[in-house]
């Protein structure tokens, strides 16, 4: 009984920060609206300033809450019953939708700067910006021809996960800290009279707003890499198939039905027996999640 009063409160834990994190993220999302729409020109796509503010809109939409979203997509537990390759599929389908989202923000940018004649490319921002998005687009296109794709032995799949891991959680950070500077960048060209220095209402919104990513992202973070919150292995890949026989994500584990084996309740167990177990199959790289 104390084991499963254990699992639920750690269900209700995780419940409460994923609710968090969906609300956090939301929000960014309608405050840069109300910034771009209460504050500057609101959107358009003329070459003009708010067009421009498609920018602002686009990566904290696609590239700060659909990636955000996307990294924490295996660890809902009411998915851990679904086929695994339909999960990879999600993950993958919503950071491609994060990653066009990006580059349709970025030619905004530069479809701006180009009717202005403003430089392109000599910020710190946009240096640091340009760099996340060709390792995301690396990242996305590896990601789908090792783990998606049935061709990668598994020997490489679990080779590479460690590095698919820190690569995406370490690019999801870097977002964050270029929007910040992307921000600040925006917020000094652009409050002239009263200054950004003078702390004007508009100041103090988006500075809010900065706040709200950085909780965002350490929310993110800290649920990506709890090894509790883990997806567990398939279990009936477990009892029924030999360590390395087949890879996974094949078809075999994906139509596998989850008759007898395992109660599913069982999946979410936490002891340390479990997870002991667990380790073994992570190592001959049976699961392709973190």
């Amino acid at each position: 009984a104390g084991h499963g009063a254990r699992k639920m409160e750690d269900y209700g834990r995780f419940l409460a920060l994923l609710a968090s994190s969906l609300l956090v993220g939301f929000v960014s999302v309608i405050l840069s609206l109300v910034w771009v729409f209460h504050y500057r020109e609101g959107l358009s796509w003329d070459g003009s300033p708010a067009e421009f503010n498609w920018h602002p809109v686009l990566i904290i939409t696609g590239f700060v809450f659909i990636q955000g979203i996307a990294i924490i997509v295996y660890r809902l537990p009411w998915t851990w019953k679904c086929s695994k390759l339909l999960m990879k599929f999600i993950h993958a389908g919503l950071n491609t939708i994060a990653m066009i989202l990006a580059i349709v923000s970025m030619v905004a940018v530069f479809d701006f700067h180009n009717a202005k004649n403003i430089p392109n490319m000599y910020s710190l921002h946009s240096w640091i910006g340009l760099t996340a998005v060709i390792f995301y687009s690396l990242q996305l296109f590896l990601g789908f021809a090792v783990f998606l794709l049935p061709f990668a032995p598994v020997h490489l799949r679990a080779a590479l996960m460690p590095i698919h891991v820190y690569s995406g959680l370490t690019i999801f950070a870097t977002v964050i800290a270029t929007a910040l500077m992307g921000i600040t960048e925006k917020l000094l060209f652009a409050l002239k009279n009263p200054e950004y220095s003078a702390s004007p209402p508009e100041a103090t919104f988006v500075n809010c707003l900065g706040l709200l990513l950085v909780i965002f992202g350490s929310l993110i973070l800290w649920m990506a890499s709890r090894p509790h919150w883990k997806r567990p292995p398939a279990e009936n890949a477990k009892i029924l198939r030999p360590i390395g026989a087949t890879p996974e994500g094949t078809e075999v584990e994906s139509t596998m039905t989850n008759s007898s084996n395992a109660d599913k309740s069982d999946l979410r167990s936490n002891t340390e027996a479990a997870r002991k177990q667990n380790t073994k199959f992570d190592e001959a790289g049976q699961r392709s999640t973190m």
